[in-house]
């Protein structure tokens, strides 16, 4: 009878060995890509602090942001208080990660990942950020007090998830996001403004419609307005939206003083809304600069932060300038 031969044992050992460093590999990769869908990993261009200077801070991607901005915006819309755009900010990052995706259990997908069987709307229409979370916010506003409810029972009651709990870890970082996005903190939320070579419209017409995607047109625009030099009829008088003919400035105008809008926000707060929403949507839509109340933020090499420009501050307070400045490149 042969020997057997000794190198066969060396040769299942070192198959063993590799088999056995391969599923540890799989698995690191696996749960790296769990982080990056869940919780925000990856390349991170923006950031936002809480306006109380208590040193917290949640750092997301430039696509995160704009579909942040989008959420929060659809919920001042629907005159929503900022509780409920935090609420539905937790949700969308357990859900998705805050990114649009096309894939999920069964047949949820999107930001919410909605279910087309379960009548949340056809596929096309739950890929549309504005839409799902209008539909997010109709739900969550027949819950009973759920402004007084705990983050994840509010989120639970719409959402109907087999983890019921799982949106309470996303609070904080939610809550810091709702208080920007509605602009009730202001200068805490910067991109670095890196553009995206993905893009499909920029410049002023691109911003122009996409505040009207998110905010609406009525709340955006009055009679008289003009945008890249030709008149945008309006019938209700309220913020505009002007671009120079000639240049690559968007102004928003906000109401003056202790006025409200048709969110019901006052002067700061719509301001450092809108502000906080260009700046969220800088990298989508090539945006250069974003000013307002004495304060501006500059993407690119400008190293994305807001600088006091000296303007409209006096004695340290900020002071209104009733209009938010947003720069393209193109």
């Amino acid at each position: 009878m042969p020997e057997p031969s000794p190198t066969r044992p060396k040769r299942r050992g070192r198959l063993l060995r590799f088999s056995a460093a391969l599923l540890v590999l799989s698995a690191v990769v696996a749960y790296l890509v769990v982080q990056y869908v869940a919780g925000g990993g990856g390349a991170r261009g923006c950031k936002v602090v809480s306006g109380t200077g208590d040193g917290t801070s949640y750092e997301f991607t430039p696509e995160q942001a704009a579909n942040a901005a989008s959420i929060a915006a659809v919920g001042s819309g629907r005159g929503m208080p900022e509780r409920a755009v935090a609420i539905a900010l937790a949700t969308a990052i357990q859900e998705s990660g805050l990114r649009n995706i096309e894939h999920g259990d069964r047949d949820s997908l999107g930001l919410f990942q909605q279910r087309p069987s379960q009548g949340w709307g056809s596929e096309q229409e739950i890929m549309d950020p504005d839409y799902a979370a209008g539909m997010f916010y109709a739900h969550l506003a027949r819950v009973p007090n759920y402004t007084d409810l705990p983050l994840t029972q509010a989120a639970q009651q719409v959402q109907r998830s087999g983890y019921p709990e799982a949106y309470a870890k996303h609070e904080p970082d939610a809550t810091l996001l709702a208080a920007a996005l509605t602009g009730h903190a202001a200068a805490t939320l910067t991109c670095d403004g890196r553009p995206e070579h993905t893009a499909t419209a920029t410049g002023p017409d691109a911003v122009r419609a996409a505040l009207v995607r998110d905010f609406g047109r009525d709340a955006l625009q009055e009679t008289g307005a003009e945008v890249g030099g030709t008149a945008v009829p309006s019938p209700s008088p309220s913020p505009s939206v002007t671009a120079t003919a000639r240049g690559r400035t968007v102004t928003v105008p906000v109401p003056q003083g202790a006025r409200t809008d048709a969110t019901g926000r006052d002067e700061r707060e719509r301001g450092w809304q809108l502000a906080h929403w260009a700046v969220a949507n800088s990298s989508a839509l090539h945006i250069d600069r974003v000013a307002y109340a004495g304060r501006e933020w500059t993407g690119g090499n400008g190293g994305g932060k807001w600088r006091t420009t000296g303007a409209e501050v006096a004695g340290g307070a900020e002071r209104s300038v009733g209009t938010v400045r947003i720069v393209t490149g193109q």
